[in-house]
Parts: structure tokens; C-alpha cells; sequence
């Protein structure tokens, strides 16, 4: 995993972070799962996304979510979005 997501103290995660996510088994789970973990990246906390959601950074069943999300950081001109899904999508 690049420093760029991980904390300088080196703790993985922090477990009082809070996600909104639907219930695992709701249809849009992944979809919401793969925009917390680039949420999460944008504040270098990528291991509290992953407790939350089950999954971890590059997960290759979010990555059709994450490239919707890079289309949508490109159209909107988000470029730390667009940034933190290329190197999901790696």
C-alpha cells in the first residue's frame, strides 16, 4: 500500500470512524463500499473504510464501481477523486 494512505503513526484504521453504509446485503452495497474506501483515501484513512466495509484497497469487485466514480471525477473535475481511483484501478 503507497504512504500516501496510510497515517504517519502508523495505527491501521480507526475504529471510532463512522461510515453510512446500506446493509451488506443491499444491492448497492459495493457501490457505496467503494466510494467510502476513496473517501477515506482522500484523508489517508483507507484502513478504517476497509473495517467498515469488508473489503480492501483494490478489491477487484468494486473496481466497475470505482471506474464509474473516476468517470464521474473526470466529468465533474474532481482531481484528487479522480487520482485516488486511478490507483485503485492499478
Amino acid at each position: 500500500m503507497s504512504v500516501a494512505f496510510t497515517k504517519e503513526d502508523g495505527n491501521w484504521g480507526d475504529p471510532s470512524r463512522r461510515f453510512v453504509l446500506p446493509p451488506r446485503d443491499a444491492p448497492e452495497y459495493d457501490a457505496e463500499a467503494a466510494a467510502a474506501l476513496l473517501d477515506a483515501a482522500r484523508t489517508g484513512d483507507t484502513g478504517s473504510a476497509e473495517m467498515a466495509t469488508g473489503y480492501y484497497w483494490g478489491e477487484p469487485a468494486l473496481k466497475p464501481h470505482v471506474q464509474r466514480l473516476l468517470e464521474q471525477a473526470r466529468r465533474e473535475g474532481d482531481d484528487r477523486l479522480e487520482q485516488l481511483a486511478e490507483r485503485f484501478l492499478r
